[in-house]
């Protein structure tokens, strides 16, 4: 009997071990680079990190900042991106990145993104005070409506994601869920498979509730007191606000009120924008945000520069 169990533990740790090794070679799920919280409480990552996304078919890149993507040979002329997964966009290839793209439609200019999934616009803002020690001559944000509510504390408390206390003034930044055990998780790419293959089966499996329609409010008083906390602790002067397409039109209304400089995506309802799976955005989409930034730029900033 206990050489059947030693037996049954030594071919065990072989699967395991086999296991592994196919997982890694197949690139079966995607690498996932490791995070750090540095002295001003923004999330990044670990610098000069790169892995493969799912399917190996392309690379990601951390570079020495921290942040996703390639840094600019020079930071003369600079431009600065910031945003969330869409701008952080590791379903790419580097050469579709928002700087990379803004480059070959503006040669004369640099581009540096700093971008990470889950940034809220009052974390952006928090950015803006490290890019902004580089002296750029604008600072794209990037955002949705979503990065307006979710910076607002008193709407829905997020632990994970940096928002601020409208009543206290006070930004709570973001901390990074179960490090220890993402960290084991992410390593052991095996167990990563099996872990996102067990999710997917519960979902699919689980009855799914039925939808109770709610009408959306766009919750104005919040957001324009988040909006005036902004205008009044941050420098917005050189900082555009480039709305994703479907952007609620009240938000954005508010905006031009608020004389914030914005510019306004529009895709035409062209489905071709986001992945089928995901709402993210596709190299072709990236090209297509890159060609509006870029003209909105020349016609609106940088003519005179």
């Amino acid at each position: 009997m206990v050489k059947l169990i030693k037996h049954i533990i030594l071919f065990s740790l072989i699967l395991i071990f086999v296991g592994e090794i196919v997982v890694r070679t197949t690139h079966a799920v995607s690498d996932i680079p490791q995070r750090t919280i540095d002295e001003f409480g923004i999330q990044k990552y670990i610098p000069n990190q790169n892995g493969y996304w799912v399917g190996g078919d392309h690379q990601w890149t951390i570079n020495k900042l921290g942040w996703p993507g390639i840094l600019p040979k020079s930071y003369d002329n600079l431009i600065t991106v910031i945003g969330d997964s869409y701008i952080e966009n590791f379903m790419n290839p580097n050469d579709c990145h928002q700087s990379v793209l803004l480059k070959e439609y503006l040669p004369e200019f640099n581009f540096l993104e700093a971008a990470r999934s889950g940034v809220s616009l009052i974390e952006a803002m928090e950015i803006s005070k490290q890019t902004d020690e580089k002296d750029p001559l604008i600072t794209l944000i990037y955002v949705n409506d979503n990065d307006f509510t979710e910076s607002i504390e008193n709407i829905n408390n997020l632990n994970d994601i940096t928002q601020i206390n409208l009543e206290s003034g006070e930004i709570d930044y973001g901390k990074m869920k179960s490090p220890k055990f993402k960290k084991i998780l992410y390593s052991w790419k095996l167990l990563y498979y099996f872990y996102n293959r067990y999710s997917s089966s519960l979902t699919k499996g689980a009855k799914k509730p039925k939808l109770i329609k709610r009408k959306k409010t766009f919750k104005k008083k919040y957001v324009s007191d988040l909006l005036d906390h902004i205008i009044s602790n941050y420098s917005m002067e050189k900082k555009v606000l480039v709305f994703h397409p479907n952007t609620n039109p009240e938000l954005i209304k508010l905006c031009k009120e608020l004389e914030l400089n914005i510019i306004v995506l529009d895709s035409n309802n062209d489905k071709t924008w986001t992945f089928e799976y995901d709402t993210h955005w596709t190299c072709y989409g990236h090209k297509k945000v890159s060609q509006q930034v870029s003209t909105h730029l020349l016609n609106n900033y940088l003519l005179n520069k």
